[in-house]
Formats: C-alpha cells, sequence, structure tokens
C-alpha cells in the first residue's frame, strides 16, 4: 500500500514543480493585443482553417492571418500580434484571451483531477492484489 501512494505522491509532486505548461495552461503573453477586422472570413469546415485579417500598429495599417474560422466579414476580433513585425508580407496573429484571469482557476482544478487519478489507480492496485486466488478446479475422471 505504501509503495502506490507514495508513487501517487510522487506524481503530484513532480506536477506542480513542471508547472502550468504540464496541464495545458500557459500565461505567456503572445504580443501586444490589438483590435482586428476580418478580412477574408474562412467557414469552419475544413481543419486549418484560415482567415484574413488588417489591423493597425503604430499607425501602419498591416495584414495578417488569423487561425481561426466562423467569424464575418468586416466583424471585429481582438488578436495579439508579434512584438517583432516582419518587413514584408502577412503577420501570423492569434486571438486573444477572450476573458483576463481564466486560466487563474485551471491549474488548481487540473492538479487536483490529477490527484483523484493518482488515488483511484492506487486503490485499483490495492484492490487487485487483494483479490483471492481461487484455486484451479481439478478435471473429473469418468
Amino acid at each position: 500500500m505504501a509503495i502506490p501512494a507514495a508513487a501517487g505522491v510522487l506524481v503530484v509532486l513532480l506536477a506542480w514543480l513542471a508547472g502550468p505548461g504540464l496541464l495545458g495552461i500557459s500565461n505567456d503573453e503572445l504580443g501586444a493585443p490589438v483590435q482586428a477586422e476580418v478580412t477574408k472570413p474562412a467557414p469552419c469546415d475544413r481543419p486549418d482553417a484560415v482567415e484574413n485579417v488588417k489591423f493597425t500598429v503604430a499607425g501602419k495599417s498591416l495584414e495578417g492571418t488569423l487561425n481561426g474560422c466562423g467569424h464575418g466579414q468586416g466583424e471585429r476580433v481582438d488578436v495579439h500580434v508579434p512584438e517583432v513585425l516582419p518587413d514584408q508580407g502577412t503577420v501570423p496573429v492569434q486571438v486573444a484571451d477572450t476573458s483576463a484571469g481564466a486560466s487563474d482557476a485551471r491549474r488548481p482544478l487540473g492538479l487536483a483531477l490529477l490527484v483523484f487519478a493518482c488515488f483511484s489507480g492506487g486503490m485499483f492496485v490495492y484492490l487487485w492484489l487483494r483479490l483471492p486466488v481461487k484455486p484451479a478446479k481439478p478435471a473429473k475422471v469418468s
């Protein structure tokens, strides 16, 4: 019983030390938030849909590609523009977070689910090892 418990505690400790990136949570800002206008929308019926957007940074109008779909022509979208802009061509942008601080509760919840999974796995192993071994029935000789 001590080995599964220790393994579960070790997994949870390593997950906590690994940081939020392990649970798919990232608070990294991708650049400056800017409002963009969709110039060429993309339908959501194909994978890797890309929409074209235009936005203004430091008084300069730029074109960008947004990895997304389902927006309408002329719709305004908040995007993150990279800190370093290319000299020419389109700028790859990403949709900005829709609500600030949304990731605050995800890490503790993910860690709690990981603890529950470790506990469940440990209990499964414990109960499996406690099953009585049933002797095989001898074959009947006629």
